[in-house]
Order: C-alpha cells, then structure tokens, then sequence
C-alpha cells in the first residue's frame, strides 16, 4: 500500500462496488465530504477482491448485479478469509425481494439495503456499523 492510500488517522476506509458510473460517483462524494472516508471504486467484483487485498477497507458496499462475479459471490469470498473476517459488508441493490436479503444476509452480509437509497440513511447505517460517532 502506497502512503497516498493510506487513510489519514481516524478515517475509516471503504470500497464501494458497482457497475453503474454515475451513481458510483455521486456515491463516492457523499460518502468523502459528507462521511468523510477513505473511498475505492471498482465497477466488478473480481476488481473488487483485487482491491479488498490491496486496500484493506473496513466495510465494502457490494450492488448484487455486476459483471464476471455478483455481490453475493463477492460477499461470500470476503466471509470465507480468515484475514477478512471483520470487513463489514452492506448489500447495496435494486434487487428488494424478502428471498434476495435473506440471501445476502445468510451468506455474511451485515446490512441489506435496497436502491434507490437515502444518502442520510446510507451514513448513518455505515456509522453505526463501524461504531462512528458512538460515545
């Protein structure tokens, strides 16, 4: 990991994968100058184990519906590291269906939320996982 990767001190660090660019974008912003993370994107999820092992973050937030490798393939590759075990993982989707999150949930998601989303909900559901702002 290069320094200019590395988080400034007290940041927590994230990766945020999907394959539609402009919500990704607009995603990304929200989540450094509101949230005030560290933010990696990739648009796959075999990008995505890629910069898990480089980058190291402390939650990802998976879309199910990518190319090569879907969220839940991606979600259940990061349960079954050891090295991995406490990367929080929040299931990001359009796919709603009471089947779908109990799926996600099942194979090791933490959260399961549904597009379109609330960016104020969205902060405060990453906040509250990895214990930002808890007294």
């Amino acid at each position: 990991m290069s320094p200019a990767d590395a988080p400034a001190p007290g940041l927590s660090r994230l990766l945020y994968v999907d394959d539609d660019p402009t919500l990704t974008v607009l995603t990304r912003i929200s989540l450094e100058r509101v949230g005030g993370f560290t933010v990696k994107t990739c648009a796959s999820g075999v990008e995505a184990l890629e910069v898990i092992d480089a980058f190291a973050p402390d939650l990802v937030l998976l879309d199910v519906m990518m190319p090569a490798k879907s969220g839940y393939e991606v979600c259940q590759r990061i349960r079954e590291r050891v090295e991995w075990r406490n990367i929080k993982i929040i299931i990001l989707t359009a796919k709603g269906r009471d089947v779908e999150v109990s799926k996600g949930l099942s194979i090791g998601a933490d959260l399961y939320i549904t597009k379109p989303f609330s960016t104020q909900e969205l902060m405060a559901r990453i906040n509250g996982l990895l214990g930002v702002g808890a007294a």
